[in-house]
């Protein structure tokens, strides 16, 4: 749909006499960026965080990113503790608690998941709402949702 009115709206400018070729292109690039800014906007995922302080945050992310990425790009997890976003090299320092009623619409943990969360849980008793915020992509179908950030284990803390 979009697509069609900025090619209905390219072949309007084009028949316009009066406007030299510099400016045909200027108003058909400038439309073209309203067009792919309202897709950026169809991606927002609006997310509510706890800090590790209590306080509730509301937080932005976009579908198809990581919550680890949504999460340190609003000053929620430090970037500097999770280089790498691939399992094996993992550490848990991305690990989220996720409210309960959201657990169901995400895909279950996998394997590699499940072992790094054990690995790393202090009491080797794995929390069912634990989840590593490198490893949960967001959907639309997670707006709304709530995740709580914990406070880094001692052998995270610098």
């Amino acid at each position: 749909m979009a697509t069609s009115s900025l090619h209905r709206l390219s072949s309007q400018i084009n028949r316009i006499p009066s406007l030299s070729p510099f400016t045909k292109s200027i108003l058909t690039r400038s439309s073209a960026t309203t067009t792919a800014a309202a897709k950026v906007a169809d991606r927002i995922v609006k997310l509510s965080a706890i800090d590790p302080d209590g306080q509730k945050r509301e937080i932005v992310g976009l579908s198809g990113h990581t919550l680890l990425k949504a999460l340190t790009n609003n000053g929620l997890i430090d970037p500097a503790s999770h280089r790498l976003e691939e399992i094996d090299a993992c550490s848990a320092e991305c690990e989220v608690n996720i409210a309960q009623e959201w657990l169901e619409k995400l895909p279950p943990r996998s394997y590699d998941e499940e072992y790094v969360l054990k690995r790393n849980s202090r009491a080797r008793v794995l929390n069912k709402h634990s989840r590593l915020g490198c490893q949960v992509v967001l959907t639309k179908d997670l707006q709304g949702m709530v995740v709580a950030v914990p406070e880094p284990k001692p052998w995270d803390i610098p």
